[in-house]
């Protein structure tokens, strides 16, 4: 499936929309009554202080948990009460996800790991040798490229997961904390990587990240391409023409702010300030939830938990 193909989707609906979604585990109330709307070509920068339910929100973004109540759409399409096989599908063709935690195929070498999902949506064996070829190449994976995960660095295994999520340029990324563990080299090259993704292939994200140095790094950079060379370039924005992104912060179960990266430096809310200005406040436990390779089937429709 040439990459032409791949976001035939209705246009006019949100890309993915929460409608007073709540969840709890047991008597812990994770979230309550959360709403927002991810637009195409935008990116939202989710974070708050640990245990506020930022993970949590990404899983239910792609289906592997479902809200107690409220409505969660990507596309217009709910997908709470979608079959096992739909939901598959809707990840397989639109959602590019990176986890917290190592879930690579250790079976699978570095190439077909960043392959699996363009096996399963159909892909032609060129276009998908191309599409890996160049996500691979951009991650500087190259040398590595038929190594087992079992073979590489935890730094390269981190980048492995960024390469297998925008293999393809999805039209929905979920990236949770895609820079933990990386040195600052390769962190920003993730991060450029993640803006030629929304300025060049239209994509829409949620990114979270405790890091709130990246923020005003993806508010204010563009990518693009020079005319001449067809290079790809990292560029300031200018003021009047910044990036559609947005700040979103989780505290106490609610959506307790929302709005550019330049407001949220300067905002003195309850829930920014212990973020922007973090002296002696205590934090919640975090929630663990253990991420299995349950639902991301190999292309033969096998599962591995690595």
């Amino acid at each position: 499936m040439p990459v032409s193909e791949r976001n035939q989707v209705d246009t006019i609906a949100p890309v993915l929309e929460f409608r007073h979604v709540a969840l709890s585990f047991g008597d812990t109330e994770v979230l309550r009554d959360v709403s927002f709307t991810l637009h195409q070509n935008e990116l939202i920068c989710l974070t708050g202080t640990a245990g506020t339910g930022k993970t949590v929100t990404l899983m239910l973004a792609m289906g592997l948990l479902q809200p107690d109540d409220g409505q969660i759409l990507i596309y217009g399409q709910e997908i709470e009460h979608l079959s096992e096989e739909a939901l598959l599908a809707l990840r397989s063709r639109h959602l590019g996800i990176t986890f917290q935690e190592d879930a690579l195929f250790t079976s699978l070498s570095v190439f077909d790991n960043a392959a699996y999902r363009l096996v399963e949506q159909g892909w032609r064996e060129t276009d998908i040798q191309a599409a890996v070829t160049e996500i691979i190449d951009l991650v500087g994976l190259t040398e590595a490229m038929w190594k087992t995960p079992e073979e590489l660095s935890g730094g390269m295994k981190r980048r492995l997961e960024i390469a297998r999520a925008l293999v393809g340029w999805p039209s929905i990324m979920l990236f949770d904390e895609p820079t933990a563990g990386l040195d600052p080299v390769n962190a920003k090259n993730i991060l450029d990587l993640i803006l030629q993704a929304r300025d060049l292939h239209q994509t829409s994200a949620i990114f979270v990240s405790k890091e709130l140095h990246i923020i005003p790094y993806l508010a204010s950079h563009r990518a693009q391409t020079d005319p001449d060379s067809g290079e790809v370039l990292i560029v300031r924005a200018s003021p009047d023409n910044l990036p559609n992104t947005h700040v979103m912060v989780l505290a106490d179960g609610i959506m307790s702010f929302w709005g550019t990266a330049g407001e949220f430096a300067v905002s003195h809310a309850a829930s920014v300030l212990p973020l922007t200005h973090p002296e002696q406040i205590p934090h919640a436990p975090e929630i663990y939830i253990p991420i299995t390779t349950q639902s991301i089937r190999k292309p033969n429709g096998d599962s591995e938990n690595s």
